[in-house]
């Protein structure tokens, strides 16, 4: 499953969106590349999580740090994150 950014962009009400380029994700985030996590950042990002991702028992997010994983369900992720659920991706 690939991220379908047009998708996003009509989720979020955007007309483009686009990653954030590697060198800026610490001065958005605060968190490190790899570790950038939904939960408990320092600004408030809005979240948009894949329907699929409903259909499985349990999801992993970073925990905040590179290498630490978060295991929740799905839906607590989406309940914890205030998240959009929305259709995304698409089959690479």
């Amino acid at each position: 499953m690939t991220l379908n950014l047009k998708a996003l962009a009509r989720a979020s009400g955007d007309r483009k969106v686009e990653m954030v380029e590697k060198d800026e994700i610490h001065r958005f985030t605060g968190y490190i590349r790899g570790g950038v996590s939904p939960l408990g950042g320092k600004k408030e990002y809005p979240v948009f999580v894949d329907q699929t991702a409903l259909d499985q028992p349990v999801v992993s997010v970073s925990a905040g740090m590179r290498g630490m994983q978060l295991f929740l369900a799905p839906q607590d992720l989406v309940r914890a994150t205030q998240a959009k659920v929305v259709a995304m991706g698409e089959e690479s």
